[in-house]
C-alpha cells in the first residue's frame, strides 16, 4: 500500500482540494454499503467502492465546518475514523475541518539540530490551570528563558470527556477538543516557532483507546495474532494489515505537513507487532524521508522502546528501522537507585552507582547482561550509536504518574539531591528531557487520570490501578482514584511557586546548570567518545569527565550523605589549574536553612582534591576563564509570565 500513501497532502477522510468540492475517502473493507450522512442534508449520500477496501466520493455538499457520520450497511452511523474534530465527544459526530486555511508565519523557521534540543516535557490539561494551547502560549517565554529549545506535548489525540494522560486517544487524527482543537494546535506550533522552540508531539501507534473506539466497525484494525498489554495488536502485518498502515502513515505525515510539528514521539514501538518484510517504522522513515526531500524542512522521529535494541536507531543503509532517537529509562533507573531508590520492581535490576557509569559511557546498561527483573540475557550493544540518539531524564510522566502517589522528586529527595540529579542528567553527553515543574521543584503529585464515561470501563481502571501497585511501591496507602476530578485538579502545578523560596532558587540553578551546558563546548557536544567515568562505591561518589578539543569539564558527584574527597584527574598542561563553576552547596544555591556551604577551592591543581559536600555536584573547567561565561539573569515571575 505504500504506492497510495502521498506525503505531499492526506487522501484519508474528508479533504478539501480546493474551496468548491471536497474529497472523501474511508476505509471499510468489509462494508457492502458505505454513505455519509451530512447534519443538515435530508439524505445520506453514498461512496463509491473502490481497489483493496476504500470508499470514496467528491462531492460539493460538505464544507469546513459541518458535522457529518458514517452510515455501514444501511445500519448504524459512526464518526469518521480519520476524522480532524469531535465538537461533542468520543461518541458524537465528527466535524469537517480545512488544514489549509491556517496562516502559518514560520516560513523562516529551521528546526535545531537534535542534538542542541533541550526537552520539556508537558501535558496540555495540567500544565496551566485553563488547560488549553492558548495558555500554553503564555508560558512560551518562561521556557525560553530557562533554556528550553523543545517542548514535548503529551498526545493530543481525542479521548472521552476532558481528563486524560492522552494515551486513550481514540481518533489519531483529531487534536482534542478541549484543549483547543485543530486551530488551536497549528496556532501554538506557529507561536513556539516565532520564539525559537521547536515541537515535539507525543503519538501512539501501538495500541487504540477504549470508549468511544470504533474502528473495529470500519475494518480490522487490531489483530489476535499477537498479545499486547492492551489486548489485541494493532494490525501491522495480518490480513488487511495495508489499510492499518496507510492509517498510521498518512498520520504521522500529516502531523509534520499540515501541523509543522518538528519531531514526533513514538510510544511504546515495543509493543508494536510486525513481521513484514518492512517494518512499519522503517516504511515510516522512508516517507518522513520523502516529506523532507520535497519540503526542506527537517523532521525527527523519536521512540519509546525498552528492548536496549540498536536496531531501533540505526540507520536504513545499515538494517535498522531508521529512528532519530529513543528514550532511555535505563539511564533514570541506574541514577535514582543512585540517589537512593530502593531497588523494587523494574529497579531491581540496578546497583546504581556502577550502571549509571556504564550508562554514561554504553547508554544501555544492559547490552548482553544477565537481567534478574526479566530472568534472561537482555539487549545489544549501541557502539556506533552517537549520544544525540539518546533521551535522559531524572523524572517524566511515567515516572511519575507510575508510581502510586505520583510522588515527583521533590517529595522523596533532600533539596541537595534534587540539585545533583539536575547535574547528573544535564551534563550527559545526551539529549535532556525535564518534567514540567521539575526545574522548580513542584510539589503537586502527578497521577494518572481519566474522564471515561462508561460504569465499568472506569472500574476497571480503578481494579487495574489497585492490581499494578499490589508489589511495586506500595505503602499501604489507597491508590488516587484515576476517575476523580480532585486527582486531576491535584496534578496542576502550581506556577506560584517560581517567586518562593527555595523555588526560586533551584529554576535558577537549572537555568544556569543549562546555560552552562549550553556555552561549554565540552558540554554542548554530544560525544560519548570523549568521556572517561570512574566511580568509588565504598564513597558513593562519581567523577565525569568530558572534553572537547582543548576544553576539559570535570564533574564531581557525591550520593552519599556525608561530605567526601574527590581527587581530579590529571588533564592538559602540567601546571594547569581546574577553574570551578558551579557548585551546588554554594550560597547562592541553599535555602536560607541550610545548615553549612560549601568548601570547595575556586582553583585545584590537577590531580588535587576537592571536599565535596553531602548530596553535591561540583563542575570544573579546564582551560577557560571564568569571565567567559555569564550567569543568565534569573527568572522574573513579573517578567515571563503572564
Amino acid at each position: 500500500m505504500t504506492h497510495l500513501v502521498d506525503s505531499g497532502q492526506r487522501s484519508l477522510g474528508v479533504t478539501f482540494p480546493n474551496e468548491h468540492e471536497a474529497t472523501i475517502q474511508v476505509w471499510a473493507p468489509l462494508a457492502k454499503y458505505v454513505a455519509i450522512k451530512i447534519y443538515g442534508h435530508p439524505t445520506a449520500l453514498p461512496l463509491t467502492c473502490e481497489e483493496l477496501g476504500y470508499w470514496s466520493l467528491t462531492t460539493s455538499q460538505i464544507k469546513p465546518g459541518d458535522l457529518y457520520t458514517f452510515k455501514l450497511d444501511g445500519q448504524e452511523e459512526y464518526p469518521d475514523p480519520v476524522s480532524l474534530c469531535q465538537p461533542q465527544g468520543v461518541h458524537g459526530p465528527s466535524q469537517a475541518v480545512d488544514t489549509g486555511i491556517f496562516r502559518w508565519t514560520d516560513d523562516s523557521w529551521k528546526n535545531p539540530a537534535l542534538e542542541s534540543y533541550v526537552l520539556y516535557e508537558l501535558h496540555t490539561g495540567t500544565f496551566t490551570e485553563e488547560g488549553t494551547f492558548q495558555s500554553l502560549e503564555s508560558k512560551l517565554d518562561y521556557l525560553k528563558a530557562l533554556g528550553v529549545t523543545a517542548i514535548e506535548i503529551m498526545p493530543v489525540a481525542q479521548f472521552s470527556d476532558s481528563r486524560n494522560w492522552g494515551y486513550d486517544g481514540v481518533y489519531t487524527y483529531a487534536v482534542q477538543n478541549s484543549y483547543g482543537g485543530a486551530n488551536g494546535l497549528q496556532h501554538l506550533v506557529d507561536t513556539c516557532h516565532k520564539k525559537g522552540i521547536a515541537v515535539v508531539l507525543d503519538v501512539v501507534y501501538n495500541h487504540f483507546g477504549p470508549e468511544g473506539n470504533y474502528l473495529g466497525n470500519f475494518g480490522p484494525y487490531l489483530t489476535d495474532k499477537y498479545c499486547t498489554p492492551w489486548g489485541k495488536a494493532v494490525n501491522f502485518d495480518d490480513a488487511w494489515c495495508d489499510g492499518v498502515r496507510r492509517y498510521v502513515l498518512e498520520n504521522a505525515l500529516m502531523w509534520f505537513r499540515d501541523f509543522h510539528i518538528d519531531a514526533l514521539r513514538l510510544d511504546a514501538v515495543h509493543a508494536i507487532k510486525d513481521f513484514s518484510p518492512v517494518h512499519i517504522l522503517q516504511e515510516l522513515r522512508q516517507k518522513v524521508d520523502e516529506l523532507m526531500a520535497a519540503t526542506g524542512r527537517q523532521h525527527y522521529l523519536i521512540v519509546e522502546n525498552d528492548l536496549n535494541d540498536p536496531r531501533y536507531i540505526d540507520p536504513l543503509s545499515e538494517h535498522g528501522y531508521g529512528m532519530d532517537a529513543q528514550w532511555n529509562d535505563e539511564f533514570h533507573h541506574a541514577l535514582r537507585v543512585a540517589a537512593g531508590e530502593a531497588t523494587t520492581g523494574y529497579y531491581a535490576d540496578f546497583d546504581g552507582l556502577n550502571h549509571l557509569a556504564k550508562s554514561y559511557k554504553d547508554a544501555y546498561v544492559y547490552d548482553g547482561q544477565y537481567s534478574v527483573v526479566r530472568n534472561q540475557f537482555f539487549g545489544g550493544k549501541a557502539a556506533n550509536n552517537p549520544g544525540k540518539q539518546f533521551v535522559v531524564f531524572s523524572q517524566n510522566h511515567d515516572q511519575v504518574g507510575n508510581r502510586k502517589l505520583g510522588e515527583r522528586s521533590s517529595q522523596l529527595y533532600s533539596f541537595d539531591a534534587l540539585k545533583l540529579l539536575a547535574g547528573a542528567v544535564l551534563v550527559s553527553p545526551y539529549i535532556p528531557l525535564l518534567f514540567m515543574g521539575e526545574e522548580w521543584g513542584e510539589t503537586s503529585p502527578f497521577f494518572y487520570f481519566v474522564s471515561h464515561t462508561e460504569p465499568e470501563l472506569v472500574e476497571a481502571v480503578r481494579q487495574g490501578r489497585k492490581e499494578e501497585f499490589a508489589s511495586f511501591h506500595s505503602n499501604g496507602e489507597d491508590v488516587p482514584d484515576p476517575q476523580s476530578r480532585e486527582t486531576y485538579q491535584q496534578a496542576k502545578i502550581q506556577w506560584k511557586l517560581i517567586d518562593q523560596k527555595p523555588h526560586r532558587i533551584l529554576l535558577h540553578y537549572y537555568q544556569t546548570l543549562l546555560a552552562l551546558r549550553r556555552e561549554l563546548p565540552a558540554l554542548a557536544h554530544l560525544d560519548r567518545t570523549r568521556l572517561n567515568v570512574d566511580t568509588d562505591p565504598k564513597t558513593e561518589t562519581l567523577v565525569l569527565h568530558r572534553w572537547h578539543d582543548d576544553q576539559h569539564v570535570v564533574c564531581l558527584m557525591n550520593f552519599s550523605k556525608q561530605a567526601q574527597s574527590i581527587t581530579l584527574p590529571a588533564v592538559g598542561e602540567p601546571d594547569a589549574n581546574w577553574q570551578k563553576l558551579l557548585d551546588s552547596a554554594d550560597e547562592r544555591w541553599q535555602p536560607e536553612s541550610a545548615s553549612g556551604t560549601s568548601e570547595a577551592p575556586e582553583s585545584v591543581t590537577s590531580t588535587g582534591t576537592v571536599l565535596c559536600p553531602p548530596e553535591s555536584f561540583i563542575l570544573y573547567v579546564q582551560p577557560h576563564e571564568k569571565s567567559r561565561f555569564h550567569l543568565p539573569d534569573p527568572i522574573s515571575q513579573g517578567l515571563y509570565l503572564s
